[in-house]
């Protein structure tokens, strides 16, 4: 008897713990499972939609892997692996780093540089010879052991942001993160919430923060111009991640959908908070 009921405490603990696992990952989407590239598209500059060249976008050991071994050299072959789905209000968790050299051929201002693009035109309007999606893009850095390099900067292909009420047109804003050095990981988080407020974030410190993302200036190649319209608001899109010519891995790449929150305000406030203290 004694044994039953140890049988039946033990299974009861087993059940709940595994319901508390289920309620402990509601609401979050693995962008990346760990194992394949089937949700995501892959472009790269001067190739086909999906188009892997080089096998450049791979799962390997179980990471998101972006890799030029099959390269001779990089000749301005840019890449973004897009997920499928679309989304607009999020908090975007990932845990990157960079590692090995720099492909031969790669621009010295690449070094140690990849970047998660946001509120993303998709894969496939993208033209065949483009070499960035008009995004906004959260620029990664790494390190280079000299000097200080931030990361989660903001650098705005084909768009510009508000910051302070004033229409910010540079292409890149460094954010106020420290340097991270090496071949650490390093988790990086984006709070987006239409077209309303963007928030870097690393390290569970908020590094840069702008609003009102829409489309605008330059800084992208052989787009179709019937989709640069000139002041749209973004308030939807594509999540992309970069191919620039140095070697990164992301072991995660998830995503928690708060568009369900949107019309609530207490609702959305409350559950950022849940989020940020979790």
């Amino acid at each position: 008897m004694r044994t039953m009921k140890l049988c039946i405490t033990l299974g009861l603990a087993l059940i709940c713990g595994a319901c508390s696992a289920q309620k402990t990952k509601k609401g979050w989407t693995q962008l990346f499972n760990g194992k394949d590239l089937k949700d995501w598209d892959i472009k790269i500059t001067g190739h086909q939609l999906n188009d892997n060249n080089g096998n450049t976008f791979r799962v390997q050991n179980g990471n998101l892997a972006v890799s030029y071994e099959n390269y001779k050299a990089f000749d301005e072959q840019y890449g973004h692996i897009f997920h499928k789905k679309k989304f607009s209000a999020y908090l975007l968790v990932m845990e990157y780093r960079f590692v090995g050299e720099q492909v031969a051929g790669g621009p010295g201002w690449a070094i140690r540089n990849s970047g998660a693009m946001i509120h993303s035109q998709s894969a496939a309007s993208m033209g065949v010879n483009q070499d960035f999606p008009i995004s906004i893009e959260v620029q990664l850095l790494g390190g280079t052991g000299r000097g200080k390099r931030s990361t989660a900067n903001l650098c705005t292909p084909g768009t510009n942001v508000v910051m302070n009420d004033k229409l910010i047109t540079a292409h890149c804003v460094d954010s106020k993160s420290k340097t991270y050095d090496g071949e650490q990981w390093v988790t990086a988080e984006v709070l987006v919430l239409g077209d309303s407020i963007i928030k870097h974030i690393v390290e569970k410190d908020t590094v840069l923060v702008y609003e009102k993302p829409q489309i605008g200036g330059g800084n992208v190649s052989n787009a179709d111009p019937a989709l640069l319209q000139q002041g749209k608001l973004l308030s939807e899109g594509y999540i992309s991640l970069q191919s620039e010519s140095h070697p990164v891995e992301y072991r995660k790449v998830e995503l928690f959908d708060l568009a369900p929150y949107m019309k609530d305000k207490k609702k959305l406030e409350k559950k950022i908070k849940e989020l940020q203290g979790r």
